[in-house]
């Protein structure tokens, strides 16, 4: 078959708009409304949130029913993941609930600690303590310890101010302003050893 340029390309031309045309050609598809579906989380209070995680600051969506958490989903609105999220970040549901491996229903997480368990030196069995006594005990170690380590001067007599035996690590979860005031306590502490977890 012997066919010019000229002719290839009004060909392909007339091929083309026989193509496009044949779709406004004959009967039209219509599309039915389907029945609206329920909502797969109804009566439930929807809060934004942030993953507790790394330091990326994903949003997340926490769903409330009758006072229990009931679904953790990506925030689509938020900038940073829009809606999807990582291993971790979808797992989060997890820190407080489990779905029962016989039953198949919803339960608190058995392994989730809710008070503080305190072992003393020397013993091999956990106390359980109040969260007061608890706060009071880090308070006055972290005392005991800088007064002991404090250091107002180097081996060269220049004023130092620092103890060395105590280290601050922040974590990847933790905002900006957590952040500044714990800096804040580090250094007035004397604290020189500061370090920061922010990796995944």
């Amino acid at each position: 078959m012997n066919i010019t340029r000229r002719g290839f390309f009004k060909l392909s031309g007339a091929a083309f708009a026989a193509g496009v045309l044949s779709d406004f050609v004959g009967q039209s598809t219509a599309l039915a409304a389907e029945t609206p579906l329920e909502w797969r989380l109804s009566d439930v209070m929807e809060t934004p949130s942030i993953c507790c995680y790394c330091s990326v600051g994903c949003g997340s969506i926490l769903s409330v029913k009758d006072g229990e958490l009931v679904n953790l989903e990506g925030d689509p609105d938020h900038p940073i993941n829009r809606g999807s999220l990582c291993s971790k970040g979808s797992a989060q549901f997890n820190v407080r609930n489990v779905y029962d491996p016989e039953s198949g229903d919803l339960i608190l997480n058995p392994y989730r600690q809710t008070t503080v368990k305190y072992r003393a030196a020397g013993s091999s069995e956990w106390e359980e303590k109040d969260w007061d006594w608890a706060i009071m005990e880090i308070a006055k170690r972290v005392k005991k310890t800088r007064d002991e380590s404090f250091e107002t001067t180097d081996a060269n007599g220049v004023t130092v101010n620092r103890t060395e035996a105590i280290g601050f690590l922040g974590g990847a979860a933790l905002d900006d302003e957590e952040c500044y005031v714990i800096q804040k306590l580090a250094r007035a502490l004397g604290v020189t050893f500061i370090e920061h977890q922010a990796r995944i």
